[in-house]
């Protein structure tokens, strides 16, 4: 995997955002809340007997594999539009360029001036060539009228890590694209050294988050995978398990409803266990990553943060001296409840 050493855009401001690394979903009613199956992943299959639990918050930075579009400008006059982009394509090559990054797509369309242009995309499973021409704007600068990303930024919780391989995994869920919701593709990224500067509380219809800063010069990991169930990656400073020690790793047939407790680091870098109540286990469906819902039962967790809150995905859930799974979803009705995923279905995707 090339590493790089981009800037990170859109949504980096010196170091400091708001913590949106967390699925949310609008039911609450316990019957709406069945999960829905989504595309395909094998039960896991793991060897592994022990990991660390984290519950420590990262900041995480993806570089993309191609250039997302994420917007076109109005008009059916619009280069892009005429040519058949559309919100969603990655552009992997123009001209017969590959490219990455926003600067390499704008040096080329400079270079074209008004001359023909052909654009090889991927759409959904589907690789594309598509071709038109650029046009000179009013500042003499020569556009296509599309809006495009290469990189994401934002800061989740780390889940575990495995002292056998040296992987960690964080969020639970992957890393999707804020304007289409498309799952970012993974060329390159890291880990980084945060804290946590303040909580704003959820409530019904309006859901929390975490805020923080994170420290954009002090890489900590590497990723190598932003899977539908978490970002892996290697960890290169292992100051970040804070004496942290193995725990049992909990399989499906011995997880329960009943209570439980999650790792979540809300404040600082202080790392704290606080008591929840595993709601629901659902049953094994291929493809299908909530496995368990649960509500936050700890008076200091919900006089903190009103329950779950944004940032807060990744958190490792503990029962019975064992690690059963991480924290993904916070209900937006109802943010006390969230839905979490097996741990076996990480260590799937973590490989």
């Amino acid at each position: 995997m090339k590493q790089k050493n981009r800037p990170v855009r859109r949504v980096l401001s010196g170091g400091v955002l708001a913590l949106l690394l967390m699925g949310v979903l609008g039911t609450t009613s316990d019957a709406a809340a069945q999960p829905a199956v989504l595309t395909a992943m094998r039960p896991a299959q793991t060897k592994t007997d022990t990991l660390v639990p984290l519950g420590r918050t990262v900041g995480i930075k993806l570089f993309s594999d191609g250039v997302l579009v994420v917007g076109l400008a109005e008009g059916g006059d619009v280069p892009a539009r005429q040519m058949g982009l559309k919100v969603g394509d990655l552009i992997t090559h123009v001209n017969g360029t590959e490219v990455d990054t926003i600067e390499q797509v704008q040096t080329l369309l400079a270079a074209l001036a008004e001359g023909p242009l052909t654009m090889r995309v991927t759409r959904g499973e589907k690789s594309l060539e598509l071709s038109g021409s650029v046009t000179r704007s009013e500042d003499g600068t020569y556009r296509l009228g599309v809006w495009i990303r290469d990189s994401m930024a934002g800061i989740g919780t780390m889940t575990f890590y495995d002292p056998k391989s040296d992987t960690f995994a964080a969020l639970g869920h992957g890393i999707n694209d804020v304007d289409t919701s498309k799952l970012m593709t993974l060329e390159s990224g890291s880990i980084m050294y945060s804290t946590v500067t303040g909580v704003k509380r959820g409530q019904s219809g309006a859901p929390g988050q975490l805020n923080g800063s994170f420290d954009v010069r002090r890489d900590m990991g590497q990723l190598r995978a932003n899977t539908r169930a978490g970002v892996y990656g290697t960890l290169t400073d292992e100051s970040l398990l804070g004496g942290a020690q193995p725990m049992e790793v909990a399989h499906r047939g011995q997880i329960k409803t009943g209570k439980a407790t999650i790792l979540s680091n809300i404040d600082g870098e202080e790392v704290e266990e606080y008591e929840v109540e595993i709601l629901h286990v659902y049953p094994t469906v291929e493809g299908e990553l909530r496995n368990l819902m649960l509500k936050v039962t700890d008076p200091r967790l919900l006089e903190k943060t009103g329950g779950i809150v944004q940032g807060m995905s990744g958190s490792p859930i503990l029962q019975n001296g064992r690690i059963v799974g991480a924290v993904t979803h916070v209900l937006v009705n109802d943010p006390t409840r969230g839905y979490g995923i097996f741990i076996d279905n990480m260590l799937a995707a973590a490989g």
